[in-house]
Parts: C-alpha cells; sequence; structure tokens
C-alpha cells in the first residue's frame, strides 16, 4: 500500500509563513443526487474567514467528493471515527464540490480525480482560487505521474492513492489541515523535470519574483533543489530558524500555500532549470 511521492510529515514540508436537509435522505443537498452537508458544527475559522489553528479548535473539518456513494460513505466512516475530525459535506462531482466547499468553509477538501461534470482538478483550482482557507488532498486510483504534477499545478497541498491504509489517510488529513505538503520537493523536482516546458536559466530575475531579496532567491533555489531547511541552513551556514523565516517571508510574497508551490514556480519561470 502506497501514498505516491508522499514523504513523512516534516517540519521542512510545513507551510511556513499563514444545510440543508433533503427530503428523502437527511443531510442531503436539495436537487443534489450526491451532496450531503452536516450542519451544525464549530467553525475551524474566525470571523474574518482565516483559519483558525489545528490546536485552538481541535477540529478538522472536512468535505469528501467522490462520484462513486461507496467510497464516500467508507471515507466518511473512517475519519468521523478518528478523534478531532469531522465530515461536513459531500459531494458526487466537482462542480457540487466547488459548492459545497464555498458554503461549508472546511479545513481540508479531499477531491476525486476523476469526477463527471467537472473533474477534480479543475475543482481544486476553483477552490484554491476562491479562498484560502481550505487545503485540498486529491484522491486517485491511479498512481501516474502526469496526474500528480496536475495536482500541483491545480495548487493542491497532496496527492493520495484510494488503496492507501487507513491510517495514512488520517495522517494525510492531519498533515494538510496543519498546513503541510505532502508531495516532497525531490517528487516535484523529478515530475517538473519530466512534464515542464523546458526552459533556459534566467539571465535576470524572471519579473515574477522580483520582490525577492537576494538572499530569498537563494534560499527558493536550494528549496528547488529539493534541499530541506536544515540542509540549506549548513549550505549558506546559518541557522534552521532563519531558513524557516526566509521562506515564510518568500511564501507570503509570492502568494503560495506551501515549498512545494515554490518548487513549481521556480522551475517554470526559469529560475531554476529542470535537468535533462
Amino acid at each position: 500500500m502506497r501514498m505516491t511521492g508522499v514523504s513523512e510529515t516534516e517540519d521542512q514540508y510545513d507551510r511556513e509563513g499563514a444545510e440543508s436537509r433533503g427530503e428523502d435522505d437527511p443531510g442531503r443537498c436539495p436537487g443534489s443526487l450526491g451532496g450531503r452537508e452536516y450542519p451544525g458544527l464549530s467553525s475551524a475559522h474566525f470571523p474574518d474567514g482565516t483559519l483558525r489553528p489545528v490546536a485552538e479548535t481541535d477540529l478538522i473539518t472536512i468535505v469528501v467528493a467522490d462520484d462513486q456513494r461507496l467510497i464516500r460513505d467508507g471515507i466518511r466512516v473512517i475519519l468521523d471515527h478518528e478523534p478531532g475530525m469531522h465530515v461536513v459535506g459531500e459531494a458526487s462531482d466537482g462542480l457540487e464540490a466547488v459548492g459545497v466547499v464555498a458554503r461549508l468553509r472546511p479545513r481540508v477538501a479531499l477531491l476525486d480525480i476523476q469526477m463527471p461534470v467537472l473533474d477534480g482538478l479543475e475543482a481544486a483550482r476553483r477552490i484554491i482560487q476562491a479562498s484560502r482557507a481550505t487545503s485540498v488532498l486529491m484522491l486517485t486510483t491511479f498512481d501516474d505521474d502526469e496526474y500528480i504534477y496536475r495536482a500541483l499545478q491545480s495548487g493542491a497541498s497532496g496527492f493520495l492513492l484510494k488503496d492507501s491504509p487507513q491510517s495514512q489517510l488520517i495522517g494525510a488529513v492531519r498533515a494538510i489541515a496543519a498546513g503541510g505538503a505532502l508531495i516532497d520537493p525531490l517528487t516535484t523536482r523529478r515530475l517538473i523535470g519530466r512534464f515542464a516546458s523546458a526552459v533556459r536559466p534566467a539571465r535576470a530575475v524572471p519579473s515574477a519574483l522580483s520582490e525577492l531579496t537576494g538572499r530569498e532567491l537563494d534560499v527558493l533555489r536550494l528549496v528547488a533543489e529539493g534541499l530541506s531547511n536544515a540542509e540549506i541552513a549548513e549550505r549558506l551556514v546559518v541557522e534552521d530558524s532563519t531558513i524557516k523565516s526566509h521562506i515564510g517571508h518568500i511564501l507570503a510574497k509570492l502568494n503560495l500555500r506551501d515549498r512545494v508551490q515554490a518548487v513549481v514556480l521556480a522551475y517554470e519561470t526559469g529560475l531554476v532549470r529542470a535537468e535533462p
């Protein structure tokens, strides 16, 4: 049993910077074939819509989107039995998932990649574009590099195979809720080397990265090479905490969710080049 491209949850992968009731089925969204919501749960957000720290709420709210009812039910049973987790809504297609997430603002959205009406990748992109309050974990039956790369491009924070054991599903949800990224930079680098358009090393700093200082650019290059915080600190002869601070500034200035997105941006802007 495997999780594609998944690393242990470590500080270096943490984000370093930041009702309806149906007539025939209680909790089902009216007019929906598969969506269900579970109202009355405490919010995981401040009134302004920003996420509260996990420790403050002790509740990870989750929306599950999959076109197979059996899969949704199974995931809900697993997660609802886990202390501190609650599935607050479900959806049977990608478009419905976008609407349910917008209404309920869960901390985590589990999205199947292949769904009718709107696929999970486009649903993830719309969810993340609409609000940074929800982190997305992609679910699929396919262990395929192209799917993983497209999930990265959509802004997803993780990628999980449906045949993964329960413990990995639970661990993945906890990590994503805490701001972690479950696809490590080395995997990202390999995928970009295979799928990203070939680019030449930039002669000047790409305009998209112009807000970064020289040291922040150095750190971003090393992150893109797959180095951990400790390895970067050793290379630059500084403390780990200094590197963590630099990465936090990089993510904030570039409006990125995690270091995985930072790696993608570093390659796709030409700051660094994927080796052939």
